[in-house]
């Protein structure tokens, strides 16, 4: 710990702080609905805290943690505590609640503000040095109640520590106001993004374009015949050949001149289901995605486990080359199941059963770059979100579903350019967004070095009227020396 200032003092935590204390239970009833408070209620990092949860006191008078209004809860299990869910509990009905078992509570003596012991616990230098100290099972480590005890905090006099905690929330309002303002532009961006592929879908990004060079465009309706043509004489599937049904279009929207409705099942010529076994971690020279690997417009190829082939297993098909399309089949959410991302890499890499690959037809002028937005947006989209089913608990769409879906095929070149200004429009949302990232991590450093400068006296100037850390304990101990002693400390009202 840094040179304190002169009037400042280090002490174990245990000297200004209650650790788990207990509440008085006696004056409450077992059916009397009190605050409960699960991990998911305290948000990560910044000490918001939902308390509207109830239940009766007769179910958590056991077997869970009580606290106080002014405790500050401190997660203790990883990995809740290294995302800093800790907080300041807000004034609550009766005074007091219950929360999970998994929090330590901290209650502040006369010589401590709240506040501060909570801006204390949550910076990033401590809980850095409380993961260290974690003890338990992988997975489920905790934060011992003897870190706390003893962790020094350095004490500054009671008025300094309030002038403190005030320059702390008026320059943490600040930094929270420009992270609003960044959170909007994200907003914005996300609005935009779908702006731009409705628009694409829709003929909009290209009207202009159009409208110029109409006259020297092949007609949608032909490069679809060229595309089933190819379809025909490069089947290689089983059995006799099937034709794809046709779309059913009377009840869609009218498209641009020169463009046509086709299904998904038109234009592809590989469409299957990935391999069923259940992959492992420990890595060899069969890399599998994980279904988390396909996401809306994006295949991470990094996002792996390993597959172990059986015996003279057959892989051939399910390996997946650049230029294929995974779509999701199933998911626990329900605007993650039929998402369909392209592959943009040339290393080899299998696909699990809970992906499918579609392969669009080799003909020039079929983009998979455009086929991968429209899939993405449209109609396309609404049909799969309207043909998921829950089996199981699980989201998911059958992949004949998926092949019957309808979508907007332009001209051949205007394909090109759709998939040109999506692109295009898109670098400039992830530069805009990596530009936000930047900001936040920039705000992230300035809070703690915020709270470094507070907890080595250099936020705020020091008051020589103060009374000085150590007289104020020194006080606080002569008074308890002297009070009688209570069999247990009651709950503050």
């Amino acid at each position: 710990m840094e040179e304190l200032p002169q009037s400042w003092c280090s002490v174990a935590l245990s000297e200004i702080v209650e650790i788990n204390p207990g509440i008085d239970k006696s004056k409450f009833r077992d059916d009397e609905e009190m605050p409960f408070v699960p991990m998911p209620a305290v948000e990560a990092g910044t000490g918001r805290i939902d308390t509207r949860e109830r239940r009766s006191f007769g179910k958590v008078k056991s077997g869970f943690t009580p606290f106080a209004s002014g405790d500050v809860l401190f997660a203790k299990i990883t990995p809740c505590m290294e995302n800093g869910k800790m907080a300041v509990v807000p004034p609550l009905p009766r005074g007091v609640g219950f929360g999970t078992t998994e929090f330590h509570v901290l209650r502040s003596t006369e010589a401590v503000d709240a506040d501060l012991v909570y801006y204390f616990v949550s910076s990033a230098s401590v809980r850095h040095e409380a993961q260290h100290q974690m003890t338990g099972a992988v997975g489920q480590k905790r934060v011992p109640k003897r870190y706390l005890e003893t962790k020094r905090f350095p004490l500054a006099p009671l008025n300094e520590q309030r002038r403190i905690v005030e320059k702390i929330e008026t320059l943490f309002a600040r930094l929270e106001k420009g992270e609003a303002a960044l959170r909007e532009v994200q907003k914005l961006l996300a609005r935009y993004r779908q702006s731009v592929l409705k628009a694409a879908v829709t003929g909009q990004l290209t009207a202009g374009w159009r409208a110029e060079h109409a006259h020297r465009l092949e007609h949608g309706r032909d490069l679809l015949a060229r595309i089933l043509q190819t379809r025909r004489e490069t089947w290689q599937g089983r059995g006799k050949y099937k034709e794809p049904a046709a779309p059913d279009t009377t009840d869609l929207p009218e498209l641009p001149e020169g463009w046509v409705w086709a299904t998904v099942d038109q234009v592809v010529g590989v469409f299957r289901n990935g391999l069923s076994r259940k992959p492992i971690s420990e890595p060899n020279e069969f890399p599998i995605l994980r279904i988390s690997a396909t996401r809306a417009m994006s295949v991470a190829v990094d996002d792996l486990r390993y597959y172990e082939p059986t015996k003279d297993e057959d892989l051939s098909s399910y390996w997946v080359e650049r230029g294929d399309l995974l779509f999701t089949r199933y998911n626990g959410s329900a605007h993650l199941v039929g998402v369909c991302g392209q592959m943009r890499e040339t290393a080899p890499v299998l696909y699990p059963d809970k992906l499918i690959k579609a392969r669009p037809i080799a003909v020039e002028g079929l983009s998979a770059d455009y086929l991968e937005a429209a899939w993405n947006t449209g109609m396309t989209r609404r049909h799969i979100v309207t043909n998921i089913k829950t089996t199981s608990g699980q989201q998911g769409i059958a992949g004949g579903d998926i092949k019957a879906a309808v979508f907007p095929l332009p001209p051949a070149k205007e394909q090109a350019l759709i998939a040109e200004l999506i692109w295009d429009a898109f670098d400039r949302i992830r530069h805009t967004l990596g530009h936000c990232e930047t900001e936040f991590a920039r705000s992230a450093a300035l809070r703690q070095s915020i709270l470094k400068d507070a907890f080595a006296g250099r936020l705020v100037p020091q008051d020589p009227a103060d009374e000085p850390a150590a007289d104020l304990l020194a006080r606080i101990r002569e008074t308890r020396s002297v009070a009688p002693r209570k069999t247990q400390r009651k709950a503050r009202a």
